[in-house]
């Protein structure tokens, strides 16, 4: 693997980071012990070192470049070591998973060694012999959530027994030069006008959902630069009964539950409920089926989260409705679309601008809400089978919270990331989304019952 550019949008995540705000997506997976006498410690962190040594995404660092000017590339770290990215850290809380979810929101906190492959995983062990867990950190700028899933896979034993070395005598492909070939030159001209007008189309649609009324909220506080994590379970199959009878997609269903479960937590905490929002940013992947996963293709929807209606169905209808206008108008209209227009910029605006769009989050929403898709099969480490997967977004300058979903073995694992002293009652908001889940299931549940009909799709 030779010298590849930073793609515009991995660009600007790599200066939008600061020690305070690190800029790196993460997952807390959790394993079971293996039948039989189980895992020795010591053979899991080998095995997670010699894995990802042999991945050869992590093994590339950041460099600047000379051109073109403010620029930067990915390259092989020549004096690659592993040790300085994989360790061992060890629980002592009698309650595992509680002392688990406590250390991984403090190793959240720590930024990434720049200089070095951005990325670090963590062993956390508590007895021998017993369950224990990976957490996985990777810059932003190397990966977004399809992409993280497709290098983090690497060190599980499916997927890693599943690779094979490339045939010895293959003639090696010359890494592609970044430096532009002289006959493509004309079809860039052409190509880079063309993206003038689409950065224009995009930034005015920023500009218009941008909002002026900056109000001050829980979610909006001033950064402390510490992080809590907390963690929620859901049943993937009640969520398909849900879906089957209200319509609209699962998506959909787990937005309005974070919804419902804002509303009850800000009620906990005897906040006033606001008449809209607060405003969400739904990350939405612009990569396309088989494409290759190289950079962050990302664009996104915003969605005012309907935490002032009382009713789990009446909220569920607003975010359809809501979610299908989005969908209608696209991914390049709306501040979601910031995204999009990052990819317009040239490295040089990122470079001076990154403080000024940083600042600028708050004007676009208040928190943020994704779903990473994970493989549908069964996964493991040293034969211990993996049982959760609760990933971890990153927080924007000024925000306090970020809420991420994926499915797998049949649950829906919720992680939420906030900032420690903004939002110390986290705990209490991870009750809160499984609390809302249950009284939509069983309302749900009770009608299909009774017999009623599920109510016509919105349009």
């Amino acid at each position: 693997m030779g010298t590849e550019l930073l793609a515009p949008l991995d660009l600007a995540f790599w200066h939008l980071e600061s020690d305070a705000h690190p800029m790196h997506l993460g997952a807390l997976a959790v394993f079971a012990p293996a039948p039989g006498p189980g895992a020795a410690p010591d053979h899991v962190l080998e095995l997670l070192r010699t894995r990802a040594a042999a991945i050869p995404r992590l093994r590339m660092c950041v460099r600047d470049v000379l051109l073109p000017v403010g620029g930067a590339a990915w390259t092989v770290d020549k004096d690659f070591d592993v040790h300085r990215h994989v360790w061992r850290v060890a629980v002592d809380d009698g309650d595992f998973m509680a002392g688990a979810t406590r250390l991984a929101g403090e190793l959240m906190e720590q930024p990434l060694e720049r200089g070095l492959p951005p990325w670090q995983l963590y062993l956390i062990g508590g007895a021998d012999g017993g369950p224990f867990a990976v957490l996985v950190k990777l810059h932003h700028a190397l990966a977004d959530g399809m992409r993280a899933v497709a290098i983090g896979a690497g060190i599980f034993d499916e997927i890693a027994a599943a690779t094979r070395p490339a045939p010895r005598g293959r003639p090696a492909v010359p890494p592609r030069s970044w430096l532009p070939d002289p006959r493509e030159m004309a079809g860039m001209a052409l190509g880079r006008i063309g993206e003038v007008g689409r950065a224009l189309g995009v930034g005015a649609s920023v500009v218009r959902a941008g909002r002026l009324d900056l109000r001050s909220t829980a979610f909006t506080a001033p950064s402390s630069g510490t992080r809590r994590l907390a963690t929620a379970d859901l049943d993937a199959t009640a969520l398909q009964r849900i879906r089957r009878a209200e319509g609209g997609t699962a998506n959909d269903i787990l937005l309005a539950v974070v919804a419902g479960a804002l509303r009850r937590w800000m009620a906990g905490r005897g906040e006033a409920l606001p008449g809209t929002g607060p405003r969400a940013l739904v990350p939405v992947s612009r990569r396309r089926p088989g494409g290759a996963i190289t950079g962050n293709r990302l664009s996104a929807y915003l969605l005012d989260l309907p935490v002032g209606a009382a009713d789990p169905r009446e909220r569920l209808r607003a975010v359809r409705a809501a979610m299908d206008r989005n969908k209608a108008a696209g991914p390049l209209k709306g501040a979601g679309a910031v995204a999009v227009l990052a990819d317009q910029l040239h490295p040089l605006a990122h470079r001076f601008g990154a403080p000024l769009a940083a600042n600028a989050a708050r004007m676009l929403f208040d928190l943020l809400v994704t779903s990473v898709p994970l493989p549908r099969s069964a996964l493991s480490l040293a034969g211990c089978p993996l049982s959760a997967l609760y990933p971890m977004a990153p927080l924007a300058r000024g925000q306090s919270l970020a809420v991420a979903l994926s499915t797998y073995g049949g649950r829906v694992h919720v992680g939420l990331v906030a900032d420690g002293k903004a939002l110390p009652d986290l705990d209490r908001l991870a009750a809160a989304v499984g609390e809302e889940f249950a009284e939509l299931e069983a309302l749900v549940t009770g009608d299909l019952r009774s017999g009623a009909r599920a109510p016509e799709p919105v349009t």
